[in-house]
């Protein structure tokens, strides 16, 4: 159990440290997990940006992901409920769009006005950080845009997943670091004793410090 996500992100760090994880740049998954991200990054003496992804929601069921997709467009879809739920191709061409134009939205508040898009991770070894995962749809997105940037290296690092999620993402990443992995897992914020929302303002004044 973790007190908040400040407290999860300077345990994850002491863990990153021991194993002797070297990093150039921490990339936190606005808005929650730039708490987190930030010890990380101190720890590892490593830029802190953010790579942004939005969740596609089900027809009709807006909170159940049939997939994610990043601010530059790199997508997931979970093949198996799409299938399932039997979503037609122009619903999933129009969700894909829109949560695209979302996500791009979103990272271009978090980044200098002269600036869009990653930082510079050709050859650099870049650690993803969120506060947790459940079905890591939008981690899947994230990685996917790291991996596509041209990075040498890039690792996962969360306090808490679901293991179902946690060994999925172990298949788009070099490396997935996880504090725990309980099979009592239902949702990330039953392992905080404190998890309310992050607003934009507060994310971003981690990326300032």
């Amino acid at each position: 159990m973790f007190n908040d996500r400040t407290d999860a992100g300077e345990r994850l760090a002491a863990k990153l440290e021991s194993r002797g994880l070297e990093a150039d740049v921490v990339l936190g998954i606005p808005r929650g997990a730039l708490p987190v991200a930030r010890p990380v990054a101190d720890a590892l003496d490593a830029d802190l940006d953010v790579v942004v992804a939005r969740k596609m929601g089900a027809p009709g069921n807006p909170e159940l992901a049939i997939g994610a997709v990043a601010s530059d467009g790199s997508v997931w879809y979970n093949d198996d409920l799409l299938e399932r739920l039997g979503v037609s191709e122009g619903y999933l061409e129009e969700i894909r769009e829109e949560e695209a134009e979302n996500a791009a939205d979103k990272a271009d508040r978090y980044r200098p006005r002269d600036r869009s898009g990653l930082p510079d991770l050709e050859g650099k070894r870049a650690v993803v950080v969120d506060d947790g995962v459940a079905t890591g749809a939008t981690a899947t997105a994230c990685l996917r845009q790291v991996q596509d940037s041209g990075a040498e290296y890039v690792a996962l690092a969360v306090p808490v997943g679901s293991p179902r999620g946690v060994a999925d993402l172990e298949r788009e990443a070099d490396e997935v670091i996880a504090l725990e992995t309980p099979e009592s897992f239902r949702a990330v914020g039953q392992f905080y004793r404190e998890f309310g929302q992050v607003t934009d303002e507060e994310a971003m004044a981690y990326l300032d410090r």
